[in-house]
């Protein structure tokens, strides 16, 4: 009983916290971080923020362990348990769905496979009876008896179905896989939990699910997440990586950016009074102090939000891309888009059928399907790359086209070109230099960078270069396919802005819950037995019985 005693004892005098000491990471002559000192307490989220390549999963890392500082110190509460989201997805291949979960608790596990080898023995000894029974007693004590149940209903939450859960992990498809490695790290109410993009592969259900469970967690939790709603709705605090430093910040991404642009905007007016810039940053706390009732962390953030000191508000020193799609060319008349009867076949599967669509002035559509096959055919239809449908849609006269694929590979095959070279093949006018430099410049290229190969590209650089050239043509209809895609939140955010802006029509697909709630005003869903049409905003549309039961309808006429 000595080992309950203790598990006890350091329950009750653990107040559950992370300390960071002057922690620096350096790559040669590379610097990742300096001297940066922080305190994680029990019953927060932390929003791990930064620009692509700031070291937001290095820094992870550094806590679970798996990378060493190069200085400094990293110290945790004794007796806490800290679970990691792994991001190895063949680690546990050879294990079984179940057991990959009950693995997350290593220390239960490891008990109950010695108590069950114990038992396996032929020859079991007096001294393997007294062995087993302290197992048992420590096995209950971690409520090791229902840890299969409780393992089985976090895999049916997470959308994994029972007869799933005795496979092997390698004999389940990726996504699949990724929520059971989620899973994993959420098993057994871990005092810490270091969640690197957990939503990743989730669709929203899964995602609201996680959120109200996060939400309602009492331990430490860290997350890395590019989808802001997510942020929003899970996080009390934010930690921005910038220039090679940390700070915690209270409140959400939401109220980091805008506090955070307030500020920015304080600082370059030298006008206004002292007094001025105090009572319009008190009235910003108070505005969302009120508002933060409304999120499913609303008391620990509202508490905090109430309490913070403006002093703590303070400009960021980070980039946005200046993302603006709107046209100085022909406005679009009334004839924008007609669709009729059309129908897309892939090997055999029908992807969407009987979709007919009048597009209007003014609609910013969001395009959904349970098939993500579907939505890029769709636009692959719509642009001509795909021409083996069935079906008619006519475009009207005035309408100029652009449009970000959701695979942008054949545009930087050649890759010989640097990126001035490569934004001028799409310009139809002025083929100046530096006509060409300001747009690149807009999408943070600047000096010698536009004189980068395409072909070494990221994935967030080619995605900003393909805004350029969105931008360059100065269309009045915008097809967006997961544009998103490999892109940091700061230019997510920009994108968000542009799309709001933009006094056009677009039809995209986007898994970024915030981008879609506010850009969209219809909502269409394409099935393989036709489509939904919905004037509404997209939490509107996701939480109505009328479309469940309308889907419900069109994927039985399948």
């Amino acid at each position: 009983m000595q080992l309950s005693f203790k598990r006890l004892f350091l329950h009750f005098i653990s107040r559950n916290m992370i300390t960071v000491s002057n922690l620096s990471l350096r790559y040669g002559k590379r610097t990742l971080f300096e001297e940066v000192n922080l305190k994680f307490t029990n019953g927060n989220c932390y929003g791990i923020i930064g620009a692509n390549g700031a070291g937001k999963s290095t820094f992870m890392k550094i806590l679970s362990g798996e990378v060493d500082q190069s200085s400094g110190t990293v110290s945790f509460t004794p007796g806490e348990r800290m679970a990691v989201l792994t991001q190895d997805h063949y680690a546990f291949d050879e294990f079984t769905v179940i057991d990959t979960v009950l693995m997350g608790h290593k220390e239960m596990y490891k008990v109950m496979k010695e108590k069950d080898a114990l038992y396996m023995k032929e020859d079991f000894t007096e001294a393997d009876g007294e062995r087993a029974g302290e197992l048992e007693t420590i096995f209950a004590e971690m409520d090791g008896w229902n840890a299969e149940n409780n393992a089985a209903t976090m895999l049916s939450n997470l959308g994994i179905k029972e007869d799933q859960h005795f496979k092997l992990l390698k004999e389940i498809d990726g996504n699949q896989k990724v929520r059971v490695l989620l899973a994993q790290a959420l098993f057994g109410k871990p005092d810490i939990l270091l969640l690197d993009e957990p939503t990743n592969d989730l669709d929203i259900h899964t995602i609201a699910w996680l959120e109200d469970f996060l939400a309602g967690y009492e331990g430490i939790i860290l997350v890395v997440s590019h989808d802001r709603h997510f942020l929003d709705t899970v996080c009390t605090h934010v930690v921005d990586i910038d220039f090679s430093k940390m700070n915690i910040y209270t409140g959400n991404y939401t109220f980091w950016y805008e506090s955070s642009q307030l500020a920015s905007k304080q600082r370059s007016d030298q006008n206004k009074k002292t007094e001025e810039r105090v009572k319009e940053l008190q009235e910003f706390i108070r505005r969302f102090s009120a508002n933060a009732s409304k999120s499913k962390q609303a008391t620990s953030r509202k508490k905090a939000l109430d309490k913070i000191n403006i002093d703590e508000i303070k400009p960021s020193n980070r980039k946005y891309p200046a993302i603006m799609f709107n046209h100085n060319g022909r406005e679009a008349g009334d004839q924008i888009l007609q669709i009729e009867n059309l129908r897309k076949e892939l090997n055999g599967e029908v992807l969407f059928s009987n979709i007919n669509l009048m597009v209007n002035k003014g609609d910013k559509i969001a395009v959904l399907s349970e098939n993500s096959l579907a939505t890029t055919a769709f636009y692959e239809v719509l642009t001509g790359r795909d021409t083996d449908y069935k079906g008619d849609f006519k475009w009207g006269v005035t309408i100029n086209v652009a449009d970000i694929p959701n695979d942008n590979t054949e545009y930087f095959k050649a890759g010989d070109n640097n990126l001035i070279d490569w934004l001028r093949e799409y310009s139809e006018g002025d083929k100046d230099e530096q006509f060409v430099r300001s747009f690149l410049g807009r999408m943070l290229f600047s000096g010698e960078e536009v004189l980068k190969k395409s072909s070494v590209l990221s994935g967030g650089e080619k995605m900003r270069c393909m805004f350029s050239k969105m931008m360059l043509k100065q269309a009045n209809l915008l097809l967006l396919d997961e544009p998103t895609n490999h892109l940091d939140l700061e230019s997510i955010t920009a994108l968000n802005n542009g799309m709001k802006d933009f006094k056009g029509v677009i039809l995209f697909t986007s898994r970024d819950h915030e981008l879609t709630e506010t850009v969209a005003n219809r909502v269409i869903e394409l099935t393989p037995g036709g489509i939904i049409d919905k004037l509404m905003t997209y939490d509107e549309y996701i939480n109505s019985d009328v479309v469940k039961q309308q889907r419900e309808e069109l994927y039985a006429l399948a």
